[in-house]
């Protein structure tokens, strides 16, 4: 599904309370991370990722990696934090994703 902005508005609006569970450090971007992201999501659908101080990669870089390496789209980039969501493989799951259809 891709966003449109009331959409994008909406999801910020639900990040907001949310706190990083995933963080970038020094190894940087893996497959690994990725698979454990995109399990994650599939339980959330919408998560905060940090990226640490010590990292090399820049928010863009990991906004560009983790959209050409899966569906999870990008909501928000504020400095080093990202808000990811992505529509549940898990049709129990798919709350937040069915109220952003309607919107």
């Amino acid at each position: 599904m891709e966003l449109r902005g009331k959409q994008k508005r909406f999801l910020r609006a639900q990040a907001n309370h949310l706190q990083p569970i995933f963080a970038v450090g020094k190894e940087g971007l893996t497959q690994n991370w990725v698979d454990q992201l995109d399990g994650a999501l599939d339980h959330r659908e919408l998560i905060k990722v940090n990226i640490l101080q010590n990292s090399d990669v820049t928010p863009k870089d990991v906004q560009h990696f983790i959209e050409s390496q899966t569906e999870i789209q990008v909501v928000q980039i504020i400095g080093r934090v990202l808000v990811l969501f992505k529509v549940s493989a898990n049709k129990d799951a798919r709350e937040l994703s069915s109220r952003v259809k309607k919107i």
